[in-house]
């Protein structure tokens, strides 16, 4: 069976939860969290939390726990992706991931490379399985959410969600 019939069997809606993570945001700072709770509510998704709190790794963690109790199939991170002394959102993330999605962060790289040259290096955007959950971590600039989104996220979500339950139990509330 080919992508086309995997993504006809996908589901038509994924319960999302967003969560910022940044040392200066706050929410009337927060265009790309508030950009990616929109665009999966466009999408059809249920958007069922979100949260700001700072690149901390005990921070992003509670934040991804408050996720799973509020039932979330995916989860969004921005922010703190960086090569910076402060950017430890992918510490945070990746030693979680249990099966790693990694061509996300190698075409969100590529895709990054057109459009802002050989900087997009510098970008440690991770996705992978979460506890029978996807679980995205990318860059915190409003262009990098977007084209997350409407490149990768946005059309392979729900195929995704379809390959994490195949023979799977549900995810761990």
């Amino acid at each position: 069976m080919g992508h086309h019939e995997h993504r006809q069997e996908a589901p038509p809606s994924v319960r999302v939860f967003v969560v910022t993570a940044s040392d200066t945001r706050g929410e009337a700072q927060d265009e790309s969290g508030a950009f990616l709770r929109r665009a999966a509510a466009e999408a059809g998704h249920a958007v069922v939390g979100w949260r700001i709190v700072k690149d901390d790794p005990g921070e992003i963690r509670a934040a991804l726990a408050e996720a799973a109790r509020a039932g979330a199939e995916a989860v969004l991170v921005n922010g703190g992706t960086g090569i910076a002394g402060r950017d430890r959102t992918y510490e945070a993330v990746a030693g979680l991931l249990e099966k790693r999605i990694d061509g996300f962060g190698e075409l969100f790289r590529m895709l990054s490379f057109a459009e802002i040259g050989s900087a997009a290096m510098l970008s440690r955007a991770v996705a992978g399985a979460w506890e029978g959950r996807a679980l995205f971590s990318m860059p915190g600039s409003l262009a990098a959410v977007t084209l997350a989104w409407r490149r990768l996220i946005g059309p392979e979500l729900p195929h995704v969600l379809r390959e994490l339950r195949k023979d799977a139990p549900p995810p761990r509330r």
